[in-house]
């Protein structure tokens, strides 16, 4: 049974309902899941998930939250335990036309991950955003 985390952070809890769907689709395709917010997650516990799910929405001018997420994923990156794990990235987004998505896609890419898929959506997810969320929890169990 393929062992997924989902590390997300929200502020007003669009991505948050993300990270739930992704939670609900990995485990519907037989995963074992756990969820963490990122200031619960560190690096060190890469090594034990044979799967990622990464959420983030987009902050500032198009960039990955500053505080806790960035420097998480930052951290991630510089340690090389990326290299070779599957990884599906998600956010919500409010303003921009998704280039976070895009430039935090290719930095996973540039890390070694195997990136599976993103999805991201705007505002609120709703029910379309949630099956959506679904889909890629069940995409990241799939390739583990």
């Amino acid at each position: 049974m393929a062992k997924v985390a989902v590390v997300y952070w929200s502020g007003t809890g669009n991505t948050q309902k993300m990270a739930e769907a992704v939670v609900e689709g990995a485990k519907g395709a037989g995963a074992e899941v756990e969820c963490f917010e990122v200031d619960s997650f560190s690096v060190d516990q890469i090594d034990g998930f044979d799967g990622l799910a990464l959420g983030c929405p987009s902050m500032g001018a198009e960039e990955l939250e500053e505080g806790s997420y960035e420097p998480f994923f930052t951290a991630a990156v510089d340690s090389g335990k990326l290299s070779g794990k599957p990884v599906v990235l998600f956010g919500s987004w409010g303003w921009g036309a998704g280039a976070w998505m895009e430039t935090w896609s290719e930095r996973t890419k540039d890390a070694g991950a195997n990136l599976v898929d993103t999805f991201i959506v705007e505002n609120e997810p709703d029910d379309e955003g949630i099956e959506g969320s679904k889909k890629l929890g069940a995409a990241i169990a799939g390739a583990c």
